[in-house]
């Protein structure tokens, strides 16, 4: 079953900033990690603070080699970088990607700087996993390992953002978020990822209503990810990166509207697994 398992699992949610209390504790508080397993293959997007315990999960299953894929450098994708504890072991091989930043930063260069003071106690230097740094530009199908293609593109956020749609065995997840709609025009790049996807991730921030206040905030919301959704024919769609002020009830209830307007829709949680 290992060989032919192909599912995704959320370890953070939420976008911004992570969040706790009774009121978050249904969907969850941690910020954008995702999980996706093609067989015996782990493959790790955004580094947000759910990237802790997903670190702890792959030690606990012995898992040697992984990939981490970054859509951007935004505080709530990479806060949980350096509490990432595989990157601490010797006998762990990680691969981390990102495309984001393009002629302007490496992904060495992103890391190094993120881990190193003021802001964080020691440098890169103390990492004793192999760190590989892989570069691409948006528009490059990535060939981690034998059999999975991963497509990627170029969102709508401040200071660039990177899609990808993660295709294995005939099978396929897009990964759409950090991104913002135009209001009466649908996206070409959503609908191009979308096309036919098993399962969407897609940034469902804010309402429409919600909208109005943000423009420029690099967000969209789940009434117009549904009907791109519909349009592209996907199969299944999970709403992703909370606002932090959006409880368990707000959620449930946007769950509820979700649904009701695509079937198959649901609020993605923190630790939820969905296989593919």
């Amino acid at each position: 079953m290992t060989t032919e398992l192909f599912q995704i699992k959320f370890w953070g949610v939420r976008g911004s900033i992570p969040v706790s209390g009774p009121e978050f504790d249904r969907y969850g508080g941690n910020t954008s990690c995702i999980e996706i397993r093609c067989g015996k293959h782990r493959l790790l997007f955004d580094a947000g603070s759910g990237l802790r315990e997903a670190g702890l999960s792959l030690l606990a299953d012995g898992v040697s080699d992984v990939d981490l894929f970054f859509s951007h450098c935004h505080y709530d994708h990479i806060i949980g970088l350096p509490f990432f504890k595989a990157i601490y072991y010797p006998s762990i091989n990680v691969n981390i990607w990102s495309g984001h930043l393009d002629g302007k930063m490496s992904t060495r260069e992103m890391v190094e700087q993120f881990i190193s003071p003021p802001w964080f106690p020691v440098k890169t230097d103390i990492c004793q996993a192999t760190m590989n740094f892989r570069d691409f530009h948006a528009g490059q199908v990535l060939t981690p390992h034998e059999g999975i293609e991963i497509k990627t593109f170029t969102l709508n956020h401040p200071g660039g953002a990177i899609g990808y749609r993660i295709e294995w065995q005939g099978r396929s997840i897009a990964l759409i978020y950090d991104i913002e709609h135009i209001p009466g025009s649908y996206d070409p790049v959503s609908l191009e990822m979308m096309q036919g996807a098993d399962l969407v991730v897609y940034d469902c921030t804010y309402n429409e209503d919600e909208m109005q206040r943000f423009k420029g905030f690099g967000h969209s919301t789940w009434e117009h990810g549904t009907e791109l959704a519909k349009m592209a024919g996907a199969k299944r769609f999970a709403l992703f990166h909370h606002a932090p002020s959006r409880t368990d009830e707000q959620l449930a209830d946007m769950e509820a509207q979700a649904e009701a307007a695509f079937p198959g829709a649901f609020a993605a949680r923190d630790n939820q697994t969905v296989v593919i």
